[in-house]
């Protein structure tokens, strides 16, 4: 809702707060846009007409899989330090480097990536935001295997990929200005289910069908108090922005909660369901898979600082 007309609404920060609770009151099903949901406000943002033309529709139509490359073996939680080389060719750039960690790539369509256009420049200049294609002749994706089984990450590796000028997002050399704007919509969809939604009414139903002890209890209240710290801090981050505030401290804040309450969460149904929580394959998969969550998307040990430093004011 909050995308720019044609292709949204222009919803208000509050408004789109509204839509979201109304929806999720409703128990409406959303799209998953999954990357597409951080990838696409960047291009609406800073992309030509072209390429919102090429790239916007076809994503909310489903019909086009993300991947974020922004991540490198040496750059993660320090992401400006990053080393993939964007070397000038003729019509275009070639990229040379390594990037890991990258949610779908194997079978995503596109990438947006991040490439140092400038070596010479302070590590947070001369990065450039490109969109890539990821048939590209040189691009090699190799899925990594998590705990839960899965192949959700993988490892990216670029030999002289050849990308054309026009899937450069935004101008030369400010791709990290762009990348903020990526991660700050990325923390928020990380925070998601931070909320009284359908995962903890399941779970309360679950609850109030057997006997807990205190300590239980307890557990169940800070859920629930957490889930409304989530909802409250929401509609702060709402207000800031309509005022034109940057919220990227309180994405950070948020992100941070929010992962906190869905590992919670995940731990309390395993406890909940007892022996049979280790042989029950949506418990067993929700812990497992929550565990990643505390690196994604920036690691709690780089959001607690950022929140330290630009919230409360405390020294570097």
């Amino acid at each position: 809702p909050h995308w720019p007309k044609p292709h949204g609404r222009n919803a208000s920060p509050a408004e789109q707060l509204l839509i979201d609770q109304e929806l999720a009151a409703a128990g409406v099903q959303r799209p998953d846009l999954v990357i597409g949901w951080w990838a696409v406000p960047t291009i609406l943002e800073a992309g030509t007409p072209e390429q919102i033309d090429q790239f916007v529709p076809s994503t909310l139509r489903g019909e086009l899989i993300w991947c974020q490359l922004f991540s490198e073996p040496g750059a993660g939680s320090d992401l400006a330090a990053l080393k993939m080389k964007a070397v000038r060719a003729e019509g275009g750039w070639r990229l040379t480097g390594q990037k890991v960690w990258n949610s779908g790539a194997q079978k995503a369509h596109y990438g947006v990536c991040l490439a140092r256009t400038d070596p010479d420049a302070p590590k947070h200049k001369g990065i450039t935001y490109f969109i890539v294609d990821m048939k590209t002749p040189g691009i090699v994706v190799r899925p990594l295997r998590e705990i839960t089984g899965a192949e959700l990450f993988n490892e990216v590796f670029f030999d002289d990929v050849f990308v054309p000028d026009h899937m450069v997002v935004g101008a030369v050399n400010d791709g990290w200005r762009l990348a903020r704007t990526t991660l700050a919509n990325e923390r928020v969809a990380m925070a998601q289910g931070t909320a009284l939604g359908n995962p903890v009414e399941e779970m309360l139903r679950t609850v109030a069908q057997q006997e807990i002890d205190t300590a239980l209890q307890d557990r169940v209240g800070e859920l629930i108090l957490s889930a409304q710290v989530g909802s409250l801090l929401d509609q702060r981050i709402a207000q800031l922005a309509v005022g034109g505030q940057d919220t990227s401290a309180e994405a950070s804040a948020r992100k941070l909660i929010g992962v906190r309450h869905r590992q919670s969460l995940a731990e309390l149904r395993m406890d909940l369901a007892e022996s049979a929580g280790a042989v029950v394959d949506r418990a067993v998969h929700d812990f497992l898979n929550t565990r990643c969550l505390t690196i994604a998307g920036g690691t709690e040990q780089i959001l607690l600082t950022m929140a330290g430093e630009r919230l409360l004011g405390l020294p570097r």
